[in-house]
């Protein structure tokens, strides 16, 4: 049997794979996605910040948005 210390999903503190730098994304130059687009129009407009000019790839967009998310205080 199976020590509760063994189990990474008791853990109180688990690591986290779910955030990784922009930078080391496999898709990171693709274009950013409509989920990206309408969070950082909402984010531009709230912060009264200009939304950028052409098209972003999914890690600018993922910078940017977490840019304009320390403006706003989010």
């Amino acid at each position: 049997m199976s020590n509760a210390a063994d189990n990474p999903k008791l853990d109180p503190h688990p690591g986290s794979n779910t955030e990784k730098d922009p930078d080391d994304w496999v898709s990171g130059d693709e274009p950013m996605t409509g989920a990206q687009a309408s969070y950082l129009t909402t984010l531009c407009e709230e912060a009264k910040v200009e939304p950028p000019d052409g098209p972003l790839t999914k890690a600018e967009a993922s910078r940017l948005i977490d840019e304009i998310k320390g403006k706003v205080g989010r």
